[in-house]
């Protein structure tokens, strides 16, 4: 499948295939549990990939098999309406 990125750009994908999201939170909150409650029973991998500079935010990759673009697209809208995640990308 080819989506229109931009202007400039195509993103050709063959679903399923696993995507990444990158998540920045708190540091106190819990990376794990907060893609739990995204994804659901879904499976997927989170892992911590940085802390910010003053130490106040950490990053974090999460990724999950998606089925197709609505299915990748409404990942990532649940993912920046979590009330604990600060940044999606």
């Amino acid at each position: 499948m080819v989506e229109k990125v931009d202007n400039t750009k195509e993103l050709k994908l063959e679903y399923p295939c696993n995507w990444k999201y990158k998540m920045i939170i708190n540091k106190d909150e819990s990376a794990k549990k907060i893609a739990k409650e995204v994804v659901g029973e879904r499976v997927h991998d989170v892992k911590k990939s940085q802390n910010s500079s003053n130490g106040k935010y950490t990053s974090h990759s999460l990724e999950v098999l998606v089925h197709s673009t609505d299915d990748r697209q409404s990942l990532y809208e649940a993912l920046k309406k979590h009330d604990k995640i600060k940044f999606v990308l």
